[in-house]
């Protein structure tokens, strides 16, 4: 079996790591935690140092697509994620690949700009 490089090997991220990645406060997160009752980190210590598995991340990614990006609010945001999971875990894929791939043609953009 050959060795993944490309894999990730982290198992874990700080509340700190995850707002971070989607530009959030860590209030926000903990809000979030409260109100939507499958996110969960796991918490360690008796600081309740709350721990952020890849499962988790793609929690929020869910949440920060339908509140931030389509401007849902959070009772809309629930409603949406509990009558149509599947659904809801499909559009947040399809449009993070599409953000992906208009940062890639804006980056060819300015290299071709830069040629000319």
């Amino acid at each position: 079996m050959a060795l993944n490089l490309n894999k990730n090997l982290k198992l874990y991220y700080s509340i700190k790591e995850v707002a971070a990645m989607f530009g959030l406060n860590e209030s926000t997160l903990r809000y979030w935690e409260t109100e939507f009752p499958y996110l969960k980190p796991k918490t360690t210590g008796s600081a309740k140092v709350r721990q952020y598995t890849d499962k988790d991340i793609e929690q929020i990614r869910l949440i920060y697509n339908l509140v931030k990006v389509r401007g849902f609010k959070l009772a809309a945001a629930k409603k949406i994620i509990n009558s149509n999971r599947n659904g809801a875990d499909k559009t947040a894929e399809v449009l993070t690949t599409l953000i992906d791939v208009k940062e890639q043609l804006l980056s060819l953009r300015r290299q071709i700009s830069g040629l000319q």
